[in-house]
């Protein structure tokens, strides 16, 4: 055999055709060149690469190419050895070869091969003794010619062959017969087939049996098992064949009997290992999802088909802390209890990968049910594990999802993605409990999903867009700035505000694209309100977010920003909430120093949310203090205790805040006493309703220039949402 040379990766089929043809050539007779035999082989290889790398696996391919091999000729057993060597070295490395996925298709492979070559020794085999007995019956001068064949190969067959009429009285059986099944040839002569029904035997069977010695058909294979006399089991290949006489009638039954024991519980367990988890030894999603789908099929209406979907929770940290074979005994010890405990109740209790299973409720007589059965899995998974003499204890969050005709998905794959969802929304309510599905939850946790696949698109299209509110000095009432503000502005004009999408992108990192795009044109229309007005010098007070501060080359973009609009630092102020701010690590407030350092504002959003010591501002580059809203609505709201408590803490921030040389800006100003009682505190600035809402970037110089609030009354604003009533997110 030619040294070969191992790919790593995924080999194409040329490659893969080239390694195995100078494995094989020259193992078997055959009138091949080596350029046919590439050839050849060069179709093989692409039926394999597809068999290993397909989603699914189909054991066909690969039994099609075993079987391939044989019709060229390559029937020498080097051939098949050197085969299954070079296949398993070449495509070991590929993607998709893991997981039992090469074992399969080798296992197929070798069985496409083998019952290719059985077929091939069967058909040999059957047409010889076919020949004999024909020959005996039609030509008797010719008998002693035909009788030696037929002896010949009668006796010395390593395939056990019997004779019988069609009553079904055994007439000739051979060595190989006897000895397979452990009867002489008298007892097979004593008894009729039919004495050699195996209990397990289909109807169908039998029935093709009778219809072959009626002359219906004229032969029949199937693969069946017998008893020895000693009560034993064997698995046999038997091919039945009738002989007609000169007048076509049925006169024999040629049996020809193959013991294939060792193949069937081959291909028992490999079907088993293609249906069962390996480490745990539970059924795999492969036949969860085949029983689940039996199960939503062939369910009576006034059964209901119930799903509890179980994850160990904070299971890594056991195999971070403990190691991953501490954690694969842990996961062999969960998988036997749960199997023990609910599958003793005919529930099925699959792995589907990780540290996740779930457990089938076939017949589930409603939501109490599947309760109970999930608090059974929880109390399960609680008991204490001992591995290595460590006792360890987990929990896990379970997900019940239950299906009826009317119920909650319409197939297996969205029965399974609601159970997930649902899993993971008992995860986020505390762990270690169950959680029943909601469908208005569960759309709004697609909608959410379908939001956030689509904001990369959004981004690109400009689907988001800035809006100004005016920011204004309390002593006079100018506008000295304005806050930029995002939309987000569907196709369909619908119109988003920040708390519908702002979390999605923090959770998806789009925050770090869309604040810098933010930021861009801020500061964009910032100078061309400048250049259309040089008396407008606004500063552009920015939102962000504190993954932005985490993000390498902050400064740098917005030194970048900066330059390419050329507007200039000391009036660009930039927002973070107090809590993200306070939650920030010292890398991060390094970062805020440079920005600080470049004449950038600082400024602390929300303030009063959190708990922020306000002696620790002296430490932290900040330049503003942006009081919560509901300090401010909270003050008017007419109860005077309540006023009075919020009313002296805004003035006792204001003057500390004072004191550390801050200013502050009240958000959410929606009434003029608000405003009065803001002014004599000392509040430096403001925004709100009371002034004016975010706007669009062309009805800003107006504002500026000639403040509505000035000029009339403010009446009292609906209760329309604010924008400045929560600490919710702004951008």
């Amino acid at each position: 055999m030619e040294p070969q040379v191992v790919l790593t990766g995924l080999p194409t089929p040329d490659q893969l055709a080239g390694a195995w043809t100078r494995a094989i050539a020259r193992t078997s007779h055959t009138a091949m060149s080596r350029r046919a035999l590439h050839a050849h082989l060069l179709v093989l290889a692409g039926t394999l690469l597809d068999a290993v790398t397909a989603e699914k696996f189909d054991p066909t391919g690969p039994a099609e190419v075993g079987s391939a091999l044989v019709d060229a000729h390559f029937t020498e057993v080097a051939a098949l050895q050197r085969t299954v060597t070079v296949l398993g070295e070449q495509l070991e490395n590929c993607p998709g070869a893991g997981g039992g996925r090469l074992t399969a298709v080798l296992a197929a492979l070798t069985a496409g091969y083998a019952q290719a070559l059985r077929d091939r020794t069967l058909a040999e085999q059957e047409r010889i003794s076919a020949s004999a007995f024909a020959a005996r019956v039609a030509a008797e001068q010719a008998r002693w010619n035909s009788e030696a064949r037929f002896a010949a190969v009668f006796a010395d067959s390593v395939i056990g062959i019997g004779v019988g009429d069609i009553d079904g009285t055994i007439l000739e059986v051979n060595r190989a017969l006897c000895d397979m099944l452990g009867y002489t040839a008298e007892e097979f002569r004593a008894n009729p087939i039919w004495e050699f029904i195996h209990p397990d035997d289909t109807p169908g069977v039998w029935d093709q049996v009778r219809s072959l010695l009626t002359g219906v058909i004229d032969n029949v294979r199937f693969e069946k098992a017998y008893y020895r006399k000693d009560g034993a089991e064997i698995w046999t290949h038997l091919v039945l064949s009738l002989v007609r006489d000169q007048q076509g009638r049925p006169r024999f039954v040629v049996a020809m009997v193959e013991n294939i024991t060792e193949r069937h519980h081959l291909q028992t367990r490999l079907a088993h290992q293609a249906m069962h988890d390996p480490l745990t030894g539970l059924p795999n999603r492969t036949l969860f999802f085949d029983r689940l789908d039996t199960a939503l099929e062939a369910g009576p209406p006034e059964d209901a088909v119930g799903v509890c979907y179980l994850d160990l929770d904070d299971f890594k940290a056991v195999n971070d802390t403990l190691g991953h074979d501490t954690g694969d005994a842990l996961l062999r010890a969960v998988a036997q209890r749960l199997g023990a405990e609910l599958g003793r109740d005919g529930h099925l209790v699959a792995r589907m990968g990780g540290d996740e299973f779930v457990v089938l409720v076939e017949h589930s007589t409603g939501i109490d049910h599947l309760q109970r059965v999930a608090q059974t899995a929880l109390d399960t998974v609680r008991r204490p594990v001992v591995v290595g003499g460590h006792p360890i204890v987990v929990s896990a969050s379970v997900g019940i999802v239950q299906h009826t005709d009317n119920g909650t998905a319409s197939g297996a794959a969205e029965l399974m993605q609601a159970a997930d969802t649902t899993m993971y929304w008992a995860k986020a309510d505390g762990r270690d409990r169950y959680a029943l599905f909601d469908a208005e939850r569960h759309h709004i946790d697609v909608s959410r999903f379908a939001l956030s696949a689509r904001m990369p698109d959004a981004l690109a299209h400009g689907e988001f867009v800035v809006e100004y509110q005016p920011l204004v000095r309390l002593r006079d009432q100018q506008t000295t700035g304005v806050e930029a503000l995002v939309r987000w502005q569907l196709p369909t004009g619908e119109r988003l505000e920040p708390t519908q999408f702002i979390p999605l992108a923090e959770d998806t990192g789009l925050i770090v694209p869309l604040g810098r795009t933010i930021l861009t044109d801020a500061c964009r229309q910032a100078a061309r309100w400048r250049a259309a007005d040089p008396g407008m010098r606004l500063l552009m007070s920015v939102n962000l977010a504190v993954r932005q501060v985490r993000e390498p080359g902050l400064v740098a973009d917005v030194v970048q920003i900066l330059a390419d609009t050329g507007w200039p630092a000391e009036l660009l102020q930039l927002e973070l909430t107090e809590s993200e701010f306070m939650g920030t690590t010292e890398n991060s407030l390094a970062v805020l120093r440079d920005l600080a350092d470049l004449g950038v504002r600082i400024a602390i959003d929300d303030f009063g949310t959190g708990y922020s010591n306000l002696a620790y501002l002296r430490r932290l580059p900040v330049h503003a203090l942006k009081l919560a809203g509901p300090f401010i609505t909270r003050g008017s709201s007419g109860h005077d205790e309540t006023d009075y408590v919020d009313m002296e803490i805004v003035a006792t921030v204001v003057r500390l805040a004072h004191i550390l040389g801050l200013t502050v800006t009240a958000e959410s100003i929606e009434t003029p006493a608000q405003l009065s009682r803001l002014r004599r505190l000392g509040c430096d600035t403001g925004q709100g309703w009371l002034f004016a809402p975010a706007v669009p970037p062309h009805d800003i110089p107006g504002l500026v220039h000639t403040p509505p609030w000035n000029s009339h009354p403010q009446p009292t604003p609906d209760r329309r949402p604010t924008t400045r009533s929560s600490p919710a997110p702004r951008r």
